[in-house]
């Protein structure tokens, strides 16, 4: 462990969804969060102070699973409406939809080179799908219960099942989930059916099964490294495999009730679950225990996640309530841990993979001299972002249109396959008269009650807000390579000046000896 300890601390706490949030996912440049809820909407958070924040409208069912691509130009959602759908995370709310399974699916992971995508489902399949030409790829079937979660090695979907029953939430934890591994040779999935299973992503069989569990495994993934995965349970417990070696070499129950998600930190040392006890706790690997719990949460906690840097973590649950938290607990550079990392994931020679110490098979329980951490959430410094609904339809007629009928009207197939691509809805509004059942045609100003007039130059408002609002964003992103680029300046004067003293150092030494 690093030799300066400071506990995590509560940076901000976002307000947009209006139910239970199922998933969250921070952006590869670490300026975005994307969350998806039970609302059925995907949220894209900037994490630029008083920045926007974006709703994306689509899916029809709960959002189980999110994802950023791993340049930061695509997010992937799942959801319980048996679909995924691959947004645009910015104010032109593009996205292109396809249905993945037959049943709800429960998960949706980039691979780490953005080519391939995974989802797990309730129709006891794991599918691997190819992202640039949009296309199912193949099948991975030999769970005997609905799949939680599916992983390739590195890459983690999941999806807690959330039931609504007489006014009151009802938490399911049998999940369908998969993950990549680092390298992408690899898929690791769990399921109601009380496995985690290992696939090899080339022969596409399962290469391995681990049983050891007294109920539901709800999550998998691996580590940064990929030596190892994590897995936890609907009986409380969280367990740390090689798969070197196929043994459990860590074992922890510090929740009192099911762990429904936890995220690995970048460097491997450190790992956050949540549970529904409303707790989240902060593991030490390398000493094996258990250091920080952490309130904040009322009801379960559903998602974690921390960032790719791993300076910050997210999290969400039954309460709707987006957390957001800064680490402080490590100060390693993750950044040269990552480049490390990277260059072991290189096909030829195959990766030399980090070890996860203590190597012995034992329990860990919560031990006396954990730090409670219990912030104050409602009096945090940052209000509520505004919030940009992007896909709604402005002065709607949905009570005369079916649901139905709109969503077919919204959704052009593009292919066979049934990849749809969705337009703007905004771009709908253009047509000034609705069909109604019949052949019958209306007006919007019949409808909405406005005169034409006022419609007209209302939505020529709107359309100029929304030219002003794409140039912000535009600007935003050039300030943005602006900064980059003059910390890469910094950095490199740094070193500059560091070879320079180098070098001055190295001439007075030899002046010395000279004389």
């Amino acid at each position: 462990m690093a030799s300066v300890m400071e506990d995590p601390t509560l940076e901000r706490h976002f307000k947009g969804h209006k139910d239970v949030v199922s998933c969250a996912d921070f952006s590869p440049n670490n300026k975005q969060l994307a969350t998806g809820s039970c609302d059925k909407n995907l949220m894209i958070w900037n994490l630029t102070p008083k920045a926007r924040a974006f709703r994306f409208v689509g899916h029809t069912d709960i959002i189980t699973g999110v994802h950023f691509s791993p340049n930061g130009s695509l997010v992937a959602s799942s959801s319980r409406d048996q679909t995924v759908r691959l947004w645009t995370p910015s104010i032109k709310g593009e996205s292109t939809v396809f249905k993945a399974h037959t049943a709800s699916v429960r998960s949706v992971q980039f691979s780490s080179d953005g080519q391939r995508l995974v989802t797990a489902s309730d129709d006891k399949s794991v599918k691997v799908w190819g992202v640039e030409r949009k296309k199912f790829l193949y099948s991975l079937n030999r769970h005997t219960n609905w799949v939680r979660c599916a992983r390739y090695e590195t890459m983690c979907v999941s999806f807690p099942v959330l039931l609504h029953k007489v006014g009151s939430l009802s938490l399911s934890l049998g999940l369908s989930l998969s993950r990549f591994s680092p390298d992408g040779r690899l898929v690791a999935s769990c399921g109601d059916d009380r496995t985690v299973r290992l696939w090899d992503t080339s022969s596409r069989q399962c290469i391995n099964i681990f049983t050891d569990y007294g109920g539901s495994a709800t999550f998998v993934d691996f580590n940064s490294s990929g030596t190892c995965i994590a897995s936890s349970g609907a009986d409380n417990t969280l367990k740390i495999w090689d798969i070197r070696t196929n043994k459990l070499i860590q074992h922890y129950i510090v929740h009192s009730a099911g762990v429904n998600c936890f995220s690995f930190h970048p460097s491997g040392n450190y790992l956050i679950s949540g549970s529904s006890d409303s707790t989240m706790k902060i593991l030490d690997l390398l000493e094996g225990r258990l250091i920080y719990t952490l309130h904040g949460h009322k009801g379960p906690v559903l998602a974690v996640a921390f960032s790719r840097d791993g300076d910050l973590f997210a999290s969400g649950g039954a309460d709707s309530q987006v957390l957001m938290w800064k680490t402080n607990f490590d100060s390693l550079n993750y950044k040269v841990l990552l480049s490390r990392h990277r260059k072991r994931v290189t096909p030829d020679p195959p990766p030399h993979l980090m070890d996860i110490y203590p190597r012995s098979h034992h329990r860990h329980s919560a031990q006396n001299g954990t730090v409670e951490i219990h912030p104050i959430v409602a009096d945090t410094q940052s209000g509520d972002p505004q919030v940009v609904e992007v896909g709604r339809v402005l002065f709607s007629t949905a009570d005369v249109r079916s649901h139905d009928s709109a969503t077919s009207r919204r959704d052009q197939p593009i292919s066979s396959l049934g990849w749809t691509h969705t337009r703007p809805r905004e771009e709908e509004d253009e047509d000034q008269h609705e069909r109604l059942p019949g052949g019958m045609t209306t007006s919007r100003e019949e409808h909405s009650g406005i005169p034409s007039s006022l419609n007209s130059t209302l939505e020529n408002i709107v359309q100029q807000l929304d030219i002003l609002t794409q140039t912000v964003a535009v600007l935003e992103e050039r300030l943005t390579l602006t900064e980059d680029k003059l910390r890469t300046c910094l950095d490199n004067q740094v070193l500059l000046l560091q070879q320079t003293q180098q070098i001055d150092g190295s001439d007075q030494e030899a002046e010395g000896q000279s004389l």
